[in-house]
């Protein structure tokens, strides 16, 4: 049985967009990755857990989304992580869920996923 989630792919269209936006931007780190043959790398939360994998030697498929909408991430530091967004003019959404109080930051990455970063409820602007 399934006991929780362990990683996302994505096909990276530029190595190094992808790379500043998910650890430059997103605070997430390069860890060890096996030789599995073809290029990419593991991206790590919080220096223990792998949940990012990214391909460097595939096309993107036309479909960029395919049936996957997004990728979520618990995060913290809400109004550090708006002003990192801000200073470097990445679009996104930024809104309050009714009722839970979640917060939620929606973007893109240089690749067309969408990425979902989920704030508690008691952090502030």
């Amino acid at each position: 049985m399934i006991v929780g989630m362990n990683h996302f792919t994505v096909i990276a269209e530029n190595e190094q967009q992808t790379l500043d936006f998910y650890v430059g931007l997103l605070g997430l780190t390069v860890g060890p990755r096996p030789d599995l043959g073809f290029a990419g790398a593991w991206l790590y939360a919080g220096g223990e857990q792998a949940v990012l994998h990214l391909y460097f030697d595939r096309p993107v498929p036309q479909q960029r989304a395919g049936v996957i909408d997004h990728l979520a991430f618990s995060a913290e530091g809400l109004k550090a992580v708006k002003a990192r967004f801000d200073a470097s003019g990445t679009k996104y959404d930024l809104r309050q869920q009714r009722g839970a109080g979640t917060w939620q930051l929606f973007t893109f990455d240089p690749n067309g996923a969408k990425v979902e970063l989920d704030f508690a409820p008691s952090e502030t602007l």
